[in-house]
Protein backbone atom coordinates (compact mmCIF):
# COMPACT_ATOMS: atom_id res chain seq x y z
CA UNK A 1 0.00 0.00 0.00
CA UNK A 2 1.02 3.73 -0.59
CA UNK A 3 3.30 5.32 2.08
CA UNK A 4 1.38 8.61 2.75
CA UNK A 5 4.13 10.41 3.65
CA UNK A 6 4.48 14.31 2.65
CA UNK A 7 5.66 15.08 -0.70
CA UNK A 8 8.93 16.96 -0.51
CA UNK A 9 7.89 18.82 -3.63
CA UNK A 10 5.57 19.58 -6.39
CA UNK A 11 4.57 16.56 -7.30
CA UNK A 12 2.19 14.37 -9.66
CA UNK A 13 0.69 11.49 -8.83
CA UNK A 14 -0.14 8.21 -11.16
CA UNK A 15 -2.60 5.89 -9.81
CA UNK A 16 -2.47 2.51 -11.55
CA UNK A 17 -1.69 -0.81 -11.06
CA UNK A 18 1.94 -0.92 -12.26
CA UNK A 19 3.11 2.42 -12.25
CA UNK A 20 6.72 1.73 -12.00
CA UNK A 21 7.24 0.06 -15.68
CA UNK A 22 5.64 2.98 -17.34
CA UNK A 23 7.75 5.20 -19.57
CA UNK A 24 6.02 8.41 -17.62
CA UNK A 25 8.51 8.20 -14.97
CA UNK A 26 11.74 8.40 -17.50
CA UNK A 27 9.34 10.86 -19.72
CA UNK A 28 8.23 13.02 -16.79
CA UNK A 29 11.53 14.84 -15.66
CA UNK A 30 12.72 15.83 -18.83
CA UNK A 31 9.10 17.01 -19.94
CA UNK A 32 8.93 19.02 -16.98
CA UNK A 33 12.49 20.24 -17.52
CA UNK A 34 11.27 21.58 -20.87
CA UNK A 35 8.40 22.82 -19.51
CA UNK A 36 10.42 24.54 -16.82
CA UNK A 37 8.29 23.69 -13.89
CA UNK A 38 11.06 24.09 -11.98
CA UNK A 39 11.44 21.12 -8.86
CA UNK A 40 9.01 18.99 -9.34
CA UNK A 41 8.80 14.88 -9.84
CA UNK A 42 5.99 12.04 -10.40
CA UNK A 43 5.10 9.17 -7.89
CA UNK A 44 3.29 6.44 -8.68
CA UNK A 45 0.56 4.53 -6.21
CA UNK A 46 -0.22 1.22 -7.23
CA UNK A 47 -3.59 0.07 -6.27
CA UNK A 48 -5.26 -3.63 -6.80
CA UNK A 49 -8.22 -4.22 -9.65
CA UNK A 50 -11.21 -2.92 -8.23
CA UNK A 51 -9.64 -2.23 -5.20
CA UNK A 52 -11.96 -1.19 -1.65
CA UNK A 53 -13.53 1.73 -1.20
CA UNK A 54 -11.37 2.91 1.71
CA UNK A 55 -7.90 2.40 -0.57
CA UNK A 56 -9.34 5.11 -2.95
CA UNK A 57 -10.67 7.65 -0.20
CA UNK A 58 -7.82 6.85 2.04
CA UNK A 59 -5.52 8.09 -1.38
CA UNK A 60 -7.89 10.89 -2.47
CA UNK A 61 -8.11 12.69 0.85
CA UNK A 62 -4.13 12.38 0.90
CA UNK A 63 -4.06 14.15 -2.24
CA UNK A 64 -6.58 16.64 -1.33
CA UNK A 65 -5.03 17.79 1.89
CA UNK A 66 -1.18 17.41 0.95
CA UNK A 67 -0.09 20.76 -0.11
CA UNK A 68 3.07 20.53 -2.58
CA UNK A 69 0.44 17.31 -4.10
CA UNK A 70 -0.35 19.00 -7.02
CA UNK A 71 -2.34 16.52 -8.56
CA UNK A 72 -2.83 12.84 -10.55
CA UNK A 73 -3.56 11.10 -13.45
CA UNK A 74 -5.94 7.91 -12.82
CA UNK A 75 -5.82 4.86 -15.38
CA UNK A 76 -7.74 1.28 -14.54
CA UNK A 77 -9.59 2.85 -11.61
CA UNK A 78 -11.06 5.84 -13.23
CA UNK A 79 -14.78 4.64 -12.54
CA UNK A 80 -14.10 3.08 -9.18
CA UNK A 81 -12.19 5.53 -7.81
CA UNK A 82 -14.71 7.96 -8.76
CA UNK A 83 -17.88 6.03 -7.30
CA UNK A 84 -16.29 5.85 -3.99
CA UNK A 85 -14.66 9.44 -3.81
CA UNK A 86 -17.11 11.78 -5.65
CA UNK A 87 -18.31 13.42 -2.24
CA UNK A 88 -14.73 14.45 -1.96
CA UNK A 89 -14.41 16.58 -4.90
CA UNK A 90 -15.02 20.19 -4.51
CA UNK A 91 -15.46 20.25 -9.13
CA UNK A 92 -16.26 17.95 -11.20
CA UNK A 93 -15.63 18.79 -14.90
CA UNK A 94 -19.08 17.75 -17.00
CA UNK A 95 -17.02 14.96 -18.88
CA UNK A 96 -16.47 13.60 -15.07
CA UNK A 97 -20.23 14.23 -14.55
CA UNK A 98 -21.27 12.39 -17.42
CA UNK A 99 -19.14 9.33 -17.65
CA UNK A 100 -19.26 8.95 -13.72
CA UNK A 101 -15.11 8.59 -14.20
CA UNK A 102 -12.31 10.32 -13.46
CA UNK A 103 -9.13 10.63 -15.30
CA UNK A 104 -7.47 13.88 -13.89
CA UNK A 105 -7.31 15.45 -10.80
CA UNK A 106 -6.13 18.58 -10.01
CA UNK A 107 -5.81 21.87 -7.34
CA UNK A 108 -7.00 25.35 -8.92
CA UNK A 109 -8.37 28.74 -6.74
CA UNK A 110 -9.03 26.28 -3.49
CA UNK A 111 -10.78 24.03 -5.24
CA UNK A 112 -9.70 20.12 -5.14
CA UNK A 113 -11.20 19.18 -9.30
CA UNK A 114 -12.00 15.88 -10.83
CA UNK A 115 -12.01 15.47 -14.08
CA UNK A 116 -12.47 12.90 -16.88
CA UNK A 117 -9.71 13.67 -20.33
CA UNK A 118 -10.20 10.62 -22.24
CA UNK A 119 -12.69 11.86 -24.28
CA UNK A 120 -10.14 14.73 -25.40
CA UNK A 121 -7.02 12.52 -25.15
CA UNK A 122 -8.51 9.54 -27.08
CA UNK A 123 -10.34 11.53 -29.14
CA UNK A 124 -6.91 13.64 -30.65
CA UNK A 125 -5.55 9.85 -30.65
CA UNK A 126 -7.93 8.79 -33.10
CA UNK A 127 -7.56 11.96 -35.43
CA UNK A 128 -4.06 11.04 -35.50
CA UNK A 129 -4.02 7.72 -37.36
CA UNK A 130 -8.20 7.70 -38.99
CA UNK A 131 -8.61 9.33 -42.15
CA UNK A 132 -10.54 12.49 -42.30
CA UNK A 133 -14.09 11.55 -43.51
CA UNK A 134 -13.15 7.52 -42.61
CA UNK A 135 -17.19 6.72 -41.28
CA UNK A 136 -19.25 8.93 -43.55
CA UNK A 137 -17.29 7.41 -46.65
CA UNK A 138 -17.33 3.68 -45.94
CA UNK A 139 -20.12 2.68 -43.61
CA UNK A 140 -18.04 0.72 -41.07
CA UNK A 141 -18.66 0.10 -37.52
CA UNK A 142 -16.71 0.86 -34.59
CA UNK A 143 -16.53 -2.09 -32.19
CA UNK A 144 -15.01 -1.76 -28.65
CA UNK A 145 -13.65 -4.42 -26.47
CA UNK A 146 -14.14 -3.68 -22.58
CA UNK A 147 -16.72 -1.16 -20.63
CA UNK A 148 -14.20 0.57 -18.94
CA UNK A 149 -13.69 4.21 -18.52
CA UNK A 150 -11.83 4.21 -21.67
CA UNK A 151 -14.57 2.58 -24.08
CA UNK A 152 -17.18 5.04 -22.22
CA UNK A 153 -15.21 8.10 -23.55
CA UNK A 154 -14.14 6.84 -27.22
CA UNK A 155 -18.33 6.33 -27.52
CA UNK A 156 -18.71 9.52 -26.49
CA UNK A 157 -16.30 11.42 -28.89
CA UNK A 158 -17.78 9.27 -31.40
CA UNK A 159 -20.82 10.22 -30.40
CA UNK A 160 -20.64 14.30 -30.85
CA UNK A 161 -22.81 16.48 -32.80
CA UNK A 162 -20.50 17.83 -34.60
CA UNK A 163 -19.51 15.32 -37.01
CA UNK A 164 -22.56 14.99 -38.53
CA UNK A 165 -22.97 12.02 -40.80
CA UNK A 166 -19.34 10.64 -40.32
CA UNK A 167 -20.06 8.59 -37.91
CA UNK A 168 -19.83 4.81 -37.18
CA UNK A 169 -22.97 3.08 -38.45
CA UNK A 170 -23.13 1.19 -35.12
CA UNK A 171 -21.14 0.75 -32.23
CA UNK A 172 -20.31 -2.10 -30.37
CA UNK A 173 -19.09 -2.51 -26.39
CA UNK A 174 -18.54 -5.85 -25.87
CA UNK A 175 -17.30 -7.05 -22.07
CA UNK A 176 -17.07 -10.37 -20.05
CA UNK A 177 -19.09 -9.52 -17.04
CA UNK A 178 -22.18 -7.28 -16.71
CA UNK A 179 -22.18 -4.40 -14.40
CA UNK A 180 -20.28 -2.65 -16.21
CA UNK A 181 -22.08 -3.11 -19.72
CA UNK A 182 -25.30 -1.86 -17.64
CA UNK A 183 -23.54 1.42 -16.16
CA UNK A 184 -22.43 2.07 -19.70
CA UNK A 185 -25.82 1.68 -21.61
CA UNK A 186 -27.32 4.10 -18.91
CA UNK A 187 -24.19 6.72 -19.08
CA UNK A 188 -24.67 6.59 -23.17
CA UNK A 189 -28.09 6.90 -22.92
CA UNK A 190 -29.70 8.93 -26.08
CA UNK A 191 -25.81 9.59 -27.05
CA UNK A 192 -26.62 10.21 -31.37
CA UNK A 193 -30.19 9.90 -32.60
CA UNK A 194 -27.74 8.64 -35.73
CA UNK A 195 -25.34 5.73 -34.18
CA UNK A 196 -26.96 2.67 -33.06
CA UNK A 197 -25.62 1.51 -30.05
CA UNK A 198 -25.17 -2.41 -28.91
CA UNK A 199 -23.69 -3.71 -25.49
CA UNK A 200 -23.10 -7.47 -25.59
CA UNK A 201 -22.27 -10.13 -22.93
CA UNK A 202 -18.82 -11.54 -23.88
CA UNK A 203 -17.89 -13.73 -20.94
CA UNK A 204 -15.18 -15.87 -24.04
CA UNK A 205 -12.42 -14.66 -25.89
CA UNK A 206 -14.54 -16.27 -28.35
CA UNK A 207 -17.71 -14.76 -27.84
CA UNK A 208 -15.51 -11.89 -28.99
CA UNK A 209 -13.90 -13.35 -32.25
CA UNK A 210 -17.57 -13.81 -33.55
CA UNK A 211 -18.12 -10.31 -32.81
CA UNK A 212 -14.69 -8.97 -34.77
CA UNK A 213 -15.49 -11.70 -37.96
CA UNK A 214 -19.21 -10.65 -38.37
CA UNK A 215 -18.09 -6.66 -38.90
CA UNK A 216 -18.10 -5.19 -42.20
CA UNK A 217 -14.52 -4.24 -43.69
CA UNK A 218 -13.23 -0.46 -42.77
CA UNK A 219 -14.01 -0.76 -39.47
CA UNK A 220 -12.37 0.08 -35.77
CA UNK A 221 -11.65 -2.65 -33.52
CA UNK A 222 -10.32 -1.21 -30.12
CA UNK A 223 -8.60 -3.63 -27.08
CA UNK A 224 -9.88 -1.50 -24.02
CA UNK A 225 -10.30 -4.78 -21.86
CA UNK A 226 -6.93 -3.67 -20.04
CA UNK A 227 -5.81 -7.39 -21.24
CA UNK A 228 -2.14 -6.94 -22.07
CA UNK A 229 -1.25 -4.11 -19.39
CA UNK A 230 -3.09 -4.78 -16.27
CA UNK A 231 -4.02 -8.43 -16.83
CA UNK A 232 -1.97 -11.19 -19.19
CA UNK A 233 -3.46 -12.37 -22.23
CA UNK A 234 -6.12 -10.83 -25.04
CA UNK A 235 -9.76 -9.98 -25.64
CA UNK A 236 -9.47 -12.56 -28.21
CA UNK A 237 -8.24 -15.69 -29.96
CA UNK A 238 -5.59 -16.32 -31.85
CA UNK A 239 -8.01 -17.63 -33.77
CA UNK A 240 -9.76 -14.45 -35.12
CA UNK A 241 -10.10 -12.94 -38.48
CA UNK A 242 -10.12 -9.59 -39.11
CA UNK A 243 -12.13 -7.85 -41.18
CA UNK A 244 -9.81 -6.42 -44.33
CA UNK A 245 -9.24 -3.06 -44.27
CA UNK A 246 -9.95 -2.23 -41.13
CA UNK A 247 -8.28 0.14 -37.90
CA UNK A 248 -7.03 -2.37 -35.38
CA UNK A 249 -5.82 -0.33 -32.27
CA UNK A 250 -4.64 -2.17 -28.83
CA UNK A 251 -4.62 1.21 -26.31
CA UNK A 252 -1.69 0.18 -24.17
CA UNK A 253 1.70 0.69 -25.45
CA UNK A 254 3.30 -1.59 -22.73
CA UNK A 255 3.04 -4.62 -21.30
CA UNK A 256 3.15 -8.30 -23.56
CA UNK A 257 0.15 -6.67 -25.99
CA UNK A 258 -0.73 -9.74 -27.30
CA UNK A 259 -3.98 -8.63 -29.21
CA UNK A 260 -1.23 -6.44 -30.91
CA UNK A 261 0.64 -9.05 -32.14
CA UNK A 262 -2.45 -11.09 -33.35
CA UNK A 263 -3.39 -8.17 -35.88
CA UNK A 264 0.28 -7.32 -36.71
CA UNK A 265 0.12 -10.98 -37.97
CA UNK A 266 -2.97 -10.62 -40.32
CA UNK A 267 -1.42 -6.54 -41.14
CA UNK A 268 -0.62 -7.78 -44.41
CA UNK A 269 -2.79 -10.19 -45.41
CA UNK A 270 -6.07 -8.40 -44.06
CA UNK A 271 -4.86 -4.95 -45.69
CA UNK A 272 -5.26 -3.72 -41.63
CA UNK A 273 -3.69 -0.58 -40.27
CA UNK A 274 -2.47 -1.38 -36.21
CA UNK A 275 -1.93 1.13 -34.05
CA UNK A 276 -0.66 0.84 -30.28
CA UNK A 277 -1.11 3.55 -27.31
CA UNK A 278 1.58 5.57 -27.73
CA UNK A 279 0.23 8.47 -28.78
CA UNK A 280 -2.73 7.89 -26.46
CA UNK A 281 -0.05 7.84 -23.57
CA UNK A 282 1.31 11.04 -24.53
CA UNK A 283 -1.94 13.16 -24.94
CA UNK A 284 -3.25 11.27 -22.07
CA UNK A 285 -0.43 12.56 -19.81
CA UNK A 286 0.00 15.94 -21.42
CA UNK A 287 -3.90 16.73 -21.25
CA UNK A 288 -3.20 16.20 -17.15
CA UNK A 289 -0.06 18.03 -16.53
CA UNK A 290 -1.55 21.13 -18.26
CA UNK A 291 -4.22 21.12 -15.32
CA UNK A 292 -2.05 20.00 -12.24
CA UNK A 293 0.58 22.41 -13.19
CA UNK A 294 -1.83 25.18 -14.96
CA UNK A 295 0.34 25.57 -18.26
CA UNK A 296 -0.49 25.40 -21.86
CA UNK A 297 0.09 22.17 -23.70
CA UNK A 298 -0.63 22.41 -27.47
CA UNK A 299 0.90 22.80 -30.86
CA UNK A 300 4.68 23.66 -30.90
CA UNK A 301 5.13 22.87 -27.15
CA UNK A 302 3.36 19.34 -27.34
CA UNK A 303 5.10 18.37 -30.64
CA UNK A 304 8.05 19.07 -28.65
CA UNK A 305 7.29 16.54 -25.84
CA UNK A 306 6.70 14.05 -28.10
CA UNK A 307 9.90 14.25 -29.66
CA UNK A 308 11.48 14.10 -26.48
CA UNK A 309 9.16 11.17 -25.02
CA UNK A 310 10.52 9.48 -28.17
CA UNK A 311 14.15 10.03 -27.25
CA UNK A 312 13.41 9.17 -23.57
Amino acid sequence: MFDFKPAEKKTLYFIGVTTASSSIMRVFPKWAKALGLGDVAVCGIDLPLHAPGKDYRDVVRFLKEDPLSCGALVTTHKLDLFAACRDIFDYIDPYAEKLSEVSCLSKRGGMYRAHAKDPISSGLSIESFLPHGFWEKFGGEALILGAGGSSLAMSLYFGQEKWGANVPRRITIANRSLPRLEHAAVTLERLNPGIEMRYLHCPAPTDNDRLVEALPSHSLIVNATGLGKDAPGSPVTDAVVFPEESFVWEINYRGDLVFKEQADRQARERRLRVEDGWTYFIHGWTQVIAEAFDVPIEGETLERLGGIAKEA
